[in-house]
């Protein structure tokens, strides 16, 4: 008897312990599972923000380029702004100079009593003064206007209008370089230089029949006070073709006077039809 009662219980135990496992199994599973999805959901946040991340610091660096790129235009902006005014100040500074060596050459040849020339030097871009011995007799359309000959192309063009011309020669006055208060500098006590980055770029005197884009250019002076009428242009830079009109000035000498007018851009010397137009010119010097 005890023996048939203690079966259905001990099956009726062993039922309720499985159904506890299956429902601890159960369980565990339900847990397991909702770990995996939050690790999984966790997963998913983590790289979304690290995407989020990755495109914002993209956007940064794009930002930061085009920061960049803008000051970079702003400096190079400025910068060429500036050379140009430097420029500017040069050709202006180098204007001025080449004013004042014509008043001090005016000057001197009435202090003197002798004639007087300043040399212009396309090649070494300097202006010299220089005094001569006797009368001088201007020679138009000579290189020289008259003077002894100072480089091998003036003796060949004396030469050759020597050969041209007839009858007795007046002799040719010797210039010399000399240095009065205004002329010159300590390193070069006998000529002043155009500043940095200045050349002459054309000059026209009257006793020159071409204008002068070379070489040596020449502007006479007279005791009593009289000079030649002559443009003399400047530039910016070292190509007469590609300067552009703002980088020129032209300075335009008055020959009764002496005085200067300097002109933006390039200024060209009017010529004379005849002598009887040459005599009637006006000086424009103010």
């Amino acid at each position: 008897m005890l023996s048939g009662r203690s079966q259905p219980e001990s099956e009726s135990a062993h039922v309720h312990a499985h159904a506890h496992a299956h429902v601890h199994v159960h369980a565990h599973g339900h847990a397991h599972g909702n770990a995996d999805g939050n690790a999984h959901a966790h997963g998913d946040a983590h790289r979304h923000a690290r995407a989020h991340r990755r495109a914002w610091q993209r956007g940064v660096t794009l930002i930061e380029l085009l920061v960049a790129i803008g000051l970079v235009g702003l400096l190079m902006g400025g910068l060429v702004l500036g050379m140009g005014a430097i420029s500017q100040s040069r050709l202006k500074r180098s204007a001025t100079m080449i004013g004042g060596a014509i008043r001090v050459a005016y000057n001197f040849s009435n202090s003197t009593s002798k004639p007087a020339r300043l040399v212009f030097d396309f090649d070494a871009r300097t202006v010299t003064l220089e005094q001569g011995e006797g009368a001088m007799l201007l020679h138009r359309g000579e290189k020289g206007g008259g003077a002894v000959a100072a480089t091998e192309a003036e003796r060949e063009a004396t030469e050759a209008a020597e050969q041209i011309a007839q009858g007795p020669k007046a002799p040719r006055t010797t210039f010399q370089a000399v240095h009065p208060p205004g002329m010159g500098s300590d390193s070069d006590p006998e000529s002043r230089s155009l500043s940095p980055g200045i050349r002459f770029r054309r000059i026209e005197v009257e006793h020159d029949d071409e204008p002068v884009d070379s070489g040596r250019a020449y502007l006479y002076f007279w005791p009593g006070g009289q000079t030649e009428r002559a443009a003399i242009q400047l530039m910016i830079g070292a190509d007469p073709a590609t300067a552009s009109e703002g980088d020129i000035i032209t300075l335009k000498v008055a020959p009764l006077t002496g005085k200067v007018e300097i002109a933006g851009g390039p200024q060209e010397l009017p010529r004379p039809r005849s002598d009887d137009e040459e005599s009637e010119r006006e000086d424009t010097g103010r």
